[in-house]
């Protein structure tokens, strides 16, 4: 009997920095290391054209676009979007029309007065097909397997397996996780911490026919809450509409039947969804997701650093996800630039990067967590624009709560606004506060939603 083949040796490949997940983050990270002329190689283990949620930018999105040279492609495959929508009613009552629109060109200095709404699977293409015309070493179908780390605590290896199994051993000098929800290294160094203040889960698909706002709101996002949750309505093209729900899990315990009655059960809850989904058709499968908001204990360490949901992953509700994650691409990037080249700066710039983007994170995070609540809905439904504070929340929704001080002073003047509305309304929020309580603290097992379900 003749001997099995020996397995095939591993392709040895040494690069300056290797970048692991080939969504927005991955794809800006490496396509800006490349073109500061570092050797860069790009990991993802899926193929691209794939399906992905999240696909409501912010305009701050839009100057990363312009810098990275893709801004003109972005706009060709985008939906315009000149703000966001929240419906007015009281859960469980009827609609009467009203609609609060928060317009992107009325935030505080607005670099772009507007967003897109984009396919992901469109836009996440273009933007690592853009990092190979870099010249970065862009694989897909490669799944990173493991991580040998050196005495020093830096990367010294890293295992991968291509798409036909053949074995890949990498030696990055610096090593960029943008692994998206995975956390790859967050999972395997122990570093990730769920929220337990926020739970739930996505159910959601593509329509089309769903009636669209007129004029020039046809293309905004809308957001609406229920007694369980919030919706999102986000138009693309093609009449086509991305419609969802995020539910708290006591909600999700009451599900009986398959994902599509269910998804459709819960859109009938808001009159002011439902009225527009008459004509509506699914052309698309039902996705259901886990949406667990989580963070990382660090966000960096010797020889590495992560960017976008590989670090935090928070509640979508204000479209973050995206921003976020190429925002924090971009600061990387400084931080991989600096350290190779000036090593004895590498821990400066890692707290310098990790200070910034905890604190926009906090002040996205204060919104979410409160969103839902009755003191939040009274003051959304009436805003007022006293020393700014409606503009600056626009410039919250827009993404702009990182580097901009007149924002930030009036963000902390809106929470005490919050208090004061609270005790104005003190029965109303306690019963709000103690019902989200109990929503949240609910328990559900990952086969409440099945991935997936046609």
């Amino acid at each position: 009997m003749a001997s099995p083949e020996p397995p095939a040796a591993a392709t040895d490949l040494e690069c300056d920095v290797l970048v692991i997940g080939g969504g927005p983050a991955g794809s800006t990270a490496a396509a800006l290391l490349a073109r500061r002329g570092w050797h860069v190689v790009l990991l993802e283990k899926d193929a691209h054209p794939r399906f992905h949620i999240g696909e409501s930018l912010l305009p701050m999105n839009l100057p990363i676009l312009e810098r990275l040279g893709v801004l003109d492609q972005v706009r060709q495959i985008g939906v315009y979007k000149a703000g966001a929508d929240f419906p007015m009613h009281a859960p469980d009552q009827p609609w009467d029309g009203t609609t609060h629109v928060f317009r992107f060109d009325r935030a505080l200095a607005p670099q772009f007065g507007h967003a897109y709404q984009v396919r992901r699977s469109e836009f996440d293409q273009l933007l690592f097909e853009h990092a190979r015309a870099q010249g970065v070493d862009a694989r897909q179908r490669t799944r990173v397997r493991r991580v040998d780390f050196g005495v020093d605590g830096r990367p010294q290896q890293v295992h991968a397996s291509g798409p036909d199994g053949q074995a890949l051993l990498l030696r990055p000098r610096y090593l960029v996780d943008a692994s998206g929800r995975d956390t790859f290294l967050g999972s395997r160094l122990k570093l990730k911490r769920k929220s337990a203040r926020h739970q739930s889960a996505a159910i959601f698909s593509h329509f089309r026919g769903v009636r669209r706002r007129e004029g020039d709101d046809a293309g905004n996002i809308t957001i609406d809450r229920f007694e369980f949750g919030w919706y999102w309505l986000i138009p693309l093209r093609d009449d086509v509409m991305s419609v969802g729900a995020v539910c708290f899990p006591e909600y999700l315990k009451q599900r009986r039947g398959d994902n599509e009655a269910f998804l459709m059960q819960t859109l009938q809850r808001s009159p002011s969804v439902w009225e527009r989904m008459g004509q509506a058709e699914r052309v698309a499968p039902v996705h259901a997701t886990g949406n667990y908001s989580y963070q990382c204990s660090r966000m960096s360490g010797p020889g590495w650093v992560m960017a976008g949901d590989a670090f935090a992953f928070i509640d979508p509700v204000f479209s973050s996800g995206v921003y976020l994650g190429m925002n924090s691409a971009e600061h990387a990037v400084d931080v991989v630039d600096g350290s190779l080249r000036e090593p004895a700066r590498e821990a400066a710039l890692q707290r310098a990067m990790d200070r910034r983007l905890r604190r926009g994170l906090r002040h996205f995070s204060w919104f979410i967590h409160r969103f839902t609540t009755p003191v939040m809905r009274r003051l959304f439904s009436a805003p007022r624009n006293d020393w700014k504070v409606e503009q600056a929340v626009i410039s919250m929704l827009a993404g702009d709560v990182f580097d901009n001080p007149q924002v930030r002073w009036r963000l902390y003047l809106f929470r005490i606004i919050y208090a004061l509305n609270a005790i104005a309304i003190a029965p109303r929020a306690l019963r709000g506060w103690l019902d989200r309580r109990r929503q949240v603290g609910a328990t559900f097992t990952g086969d409440t939603l099945q991935e997936g379900n046609p």
